[in-house]
């Protein structure tokens, strides 16, 4: 199959004849704006350091409900909805947009039910622009028995490729054309293929998908991950070709956008053969995915970065720690997502300047002051720490709900700084403060 793949006839009304990309492909956009290595200069020693030149930069998103104004952190709302926190509350906060899952809201509700409410945004009451993932990750790990989490610390590849969860029986199985899985919920068995992800996730209706793509960890073996790159090559290429033929079937709809996914765990040569196969295929951006060892995510982001086209934005999936946010950002990431602040909000954990703190110790029950001096959202402004002590022994959701309003603003408002730092020309300067702040 040809890197862009020629439209059906069914498309050719719909597209502009370039590649076969849709006419409306020009409702959505990016444009580049302050070059971090122009504002700030690093010095030799910095970029050292860094292991290569630094590629962070802001920039603009535009999406047919609106601007995203990057770096941004884009808060999780799997199921439609961001865990205890409405809609009106993530807009109050700075929130620029909100991810969903095509997994979860494939299973429950059912995407037939989103495109019937007029699309993801309009059934959740949340005007901005809003992103899907692929499902992919949700059917490897919830399909390998890891739940929400996979392993990547560590790289270990002595174990079995098709390795399962201490105690659980596999639920997905993965061919060349798709993978068959089971419902986490009910046990029902169900296809995902590049084309049915479409599908689904044009019902979704969200500003920005992901094509569908394999999910490898730390844990495979190098032959198996090659083997995987070549099958989410090939996933990538039928992705593109039924986006367009939906985009050309659904006339009126707003345009949605198509993000690429890189794939390679931990090894160069196979994340920039990614880079170079899916930058060369039409899609509107790219997704850096899969497993990322912590301490060369800078490394791994940049060597990506080096071989993206320039003028098309990168989000890095399913990172939110300060010291990884700055790092992300640096090596070019624009935008990225991760469930962290409401998840550990909902275990009375919250974050400040000075690190993160557990606000179910006995210390809380008498202080009255906000959960961080000077913060502005509306949990500082109206709650004190002791109350919301209180809700949490009393076991009340909205404990949960006070604690995640913070940690929102607390994430966005730190990525919100970064860029204005970028243009400023004190990124670096204010990353070593900020982190010097929180891990000291």
């Amino acid at each position: 199959m040809p890197a862009n793949p020629a439209p059906a006839p069914s498309q050719q009304a719909a597209t502009d004849g370039t590649a076969g990309q849709p006419a409306v492909q020009a409702e959505f956009g990016f444009r580049v704006g302050t070059r971090l290595s122009d504002s700030c200069s690093p010095s030799g020693a910095q970029v050292s350091e860094n292991g290569g030149e630094f590629l962070g930069r802001t920039g603009s998103i535009s999406t047919p409900h609106g601007e995203i104004r990057t770096p941004a952190f884009i808060a999780v709302g799997t199921k439609a909805t961001v865990k205890a926190v409405l809609p009106e509350s993530m807009a109050d906060l700075g929130a620029q947009a909100l991810l969903a899952n095509a997994y979860h809201l494939y299973l429950q509700p059912g995407a037939d039910i989103l495109d019937e409410a007029g699309g993801l945004g309009a059934f959740m009451n949340w005007p901005g622009p809003t992103f899907t993932d692929s499902g992919g990750f949700q059917v490897m790990s919830l399909g390998s028995g890891f739940k929400k989490v996979i392993d990547m610390k560590s790289v270990d590849s002595s174990g079995p490729d098709d390795a399962v969860a201490p105690g659980k029986e596999r639920l997905a199985h993965i061919d060349d054309d798709g993978v068959w899985f089971k419902s986490h919920l009910n046990g029902d068995r169900h296809r995902f293929s590049p084309e049915i992800s479409m599908q689904v996730q044009h019902r979704i209706g969200a500003d920005i998908m992901f094509a569908f793509d394999e999910l490898t960890t730390l844990q495979n073996s190098r032959g198996y991950q090659v083997e995987s790159l070549e099958r989410t090559r090939l996933w990538a290429l039928r992705c593109i070709e039924e986006h367009f033929r939906l985009t050309s079937t659904r006339v009126g709809k707003p345009y949605q956008a198509l993000f690429g996914v890189i794939q390679g765990a931990q090894y160069e040569d196979l994340r920039r053969q990614a880079c170079r196969d899916l930058g060369a295929m039409p899609f509107d951006g790219f997704g850096i995915g899969g497993a990322l060892e912590k301490e060369n995510l800078g490394t791994i982001v940049r060597w990506c970065n080096e071989e993206l086209p320039e003028d098309k934005p990168r989000h890095l999936l399913g990172i939110s720690e300060p010291d990884d946010i700055f790092t992300a950002i640096e090596n070019g990431a624009d935008t990225f997502d991760c469930v962290s602040p409401t998840r550990v909000a909902r275990n009375s954990a919250f974050y400040t300047p000075q690190g993160r703190f557990n606000l179910s110790g006995a210390k809380y029950k008498r202080d009255f002051g906000p959960l961080q001096d000077g913060c502005d959202c509306y949990t500082c402004v109206n709650y004190s720490r002791a109350y919301i002590h209180h809700l949490f022994k009393a076991k009340e959701m909205i404990s949960a709900t006070l604690i995640s309003i913070h940690n929102e603003r607390f994430v966005v408002k730190m990525v919100d700084d970064a860029r204005l730092a970028i243009e400023a020309g004190t990124f670096f300067d204010f990353k070593d403060e900020t982190l010097g702040q929180y891990y000291s």
